[in-house]
């Protein structure tokens, strides 16, 4: 079963969106822009919506790839981990107290193309970060 977001996000692919509207197929911007609308309308809000991503994780990247490190929690059950990865995000489960994590990520990445390793209770995990979107598209022209 699929959310509202991820209808409407597929729904913004497949649409033709005038020059200088491809900002809206960008969740982060999209996120943002929200974000500081509400936090002009209700200032008291404010703290409350910077509060929601605090995470122990640490990205570094190079032109292709985006490397999440994550320090697993004392107590953690190696065959409970699960990783599973969207474009937007990272979310592990199986932690301790049957609790999960959710990793927001700096950049968009192809969820598929995915390698992680834990050493020494820190969790790896090296994502291809995926391309903008500049297509072009053909048009036909009338000539009079």
């Amino acid at each position: 079963m699929t959310s509202k977001w991820d209808d409407l996000e597929r729904w913004m692919e497949g649409q033709q969106l005038p020059k200088g509207f491809e900002i809206f197929r960008e969740p982060d911007w999209v996120e943002n822009f929200v974000r500081k609308m509400m936090t002009k309308a209700l200032p008291e809000a404010a703290g409350l919506l910077g509060s929601s991503s605090s995470t122990s994780a640490e990205f570094s990247e190079t032109k292709q790839y985006l490397q999440v490190k994550y320090r697993l929690p004392t107590g953690y059950d190696r065959y409970a981990i699960s990783l599973h990865v969207r474009e937007d995000r990272v979310r592990v489960d199986g932690l301790p107290s049957g609790k999960h994590e959710v990793i927001k990520l700096p950049k968009l990445v192809k969820p598929r193309i995915c390698r992680a390793v834990v050493r020494g209770g820190i969790l790896l995990v090296k994502l291809r970060k995926r391309q903008r979107l500049h297509r072009y598209h053909e048009h036909g022209i009338q000539w009079e």
